[in-house]
């Protein structure tokens, strides 16, 4: 049996909740942090792609990182987004999440341009040598590097990384990953994945949804990563009623559209506000967002 390491589990990428004015509603964010872990989540990542990290501030993105640590019930691991444009600010936030606690830290590439595989792994480098192990951030959606399973088997093998969030959406490459890298820990990266992925081994989840719907989609991962194809009967049952919500993880408005799925759920725990340059939803999509996440509760998801 695998041992359970603080990146394996349902560690939830959370939204950062906003005064009206744009300030960041630490009080809110730790009530959330409160309720998704009591609900089933097992780790909290603070200050990744949902929690708007590029809007913040060096001191905002450490504040935010100590209320999550502060909030968070003992034996849930808090590990904290660093991704940043330059290597030496990741590393800043790297010794200040070292000295915190953090068991590990979540790093983006390089992603202010289209850096090369040396650069690519010279980032990794120097964060790697804070000391915490690092769970890369695969994201060739929104930034302009893939981190390919060649690249990670090299980050790898060279001790950067200890395991990778997979948000490509091409399920071929978690099987492709297990063939170069069989050590590397796999973790689930969009939230419309993850059966495909669970079946196919994934030992972790930074996951989106669980801060609208935390008990129904921790239930879902359970049931996909368990190895028992009974049950991943249910799991398919689930993830056929849940895949209309959870595909908008992979949509451009994957911010807004959880954010406003957490209202109609009844768990926003201050309003739905972002930060510029994210905008209030155009009026088609935010219905969309609305009737699927309504569809979900009527089901009796939550």
């Amino acid at each position: 049996m695998t041992e359970r390491k603080p990146w394996h589990g349902v560690n939830l990428a959370t939204t950062l909740p906003f005064h009206d004015d744009f300030s960041v509603a630490y009080d809110a964010y730790a009530e959330h942090v409160r309720f998704t872990t009591a609900n089933g989540v097992t780790g909290i990542i603070p200050n990744g792609s949902l929690g708007e990290y590029q809007t913040l501030t060096e001191q905002e993105r450490k504040q935010v990182f100590l209320t999550a640590v502060e909030a968070a019930p003992e034996g849930v691991a808090v590990i904290p987004g660093v991704g940043a444009y330059g290597a030496l600010e990741s590393v800043r936030l790297t010794e200040h999440a070292a000295e915190n606690g953090a068991p590990a830290v979540m790093l983006l590439p390089p992603n202010a341009y289209n850096a090369s595989d040396d650069e690519v792994v010279d980032h990794y480098r120097r964060v790697a040598e804070v000391g915490l192990p690092i769970l890369a951030y695969n994201n060739p959606i929104d930034t302009k590097v893939d981190l390919r399973p060649d690249l990670l088997a090299r980050l790898f093998s060279d001790g950067l990384i200890v395991s990778v969030k997979e948000f490509s959406g091409d399920v071929r490459h978690a099987f492709e990953i297990r063939e170069l890298v069989p050590d590397l820990d796999i973790s689930i990266g969009s939230d419309d994945v993850v059966l495909e992925l669970g079946i196919n081994g994934a030992l972790g989840w930074v996951a989106g949804y669980p801060n609208a719907i935390p008990s129904a989609t921790v239930e879902l991962y359970e049931l996909s990563t368990s190895g028992d194809p009974q049950k991943w009967q249910r799991a398919l049952e689930i993830y056929r009623d849940l895949h209309p919500l959870l595909r908008w993880d992979s949509k451009a408005w994957f911010v807004q559209a959880i954010k406003l799925s957490q209202q109609v759920a009844g768990v926003a725990p201050a309003g739905i506000t972002t930060r510029p340059p994210r905008l209030p939803l155009p009026e088609p999509v935010r219905t969309r967002i609305i009737a699927d996440t309504e569809a979900v509760l009527a089901k009796g998801y939550k």
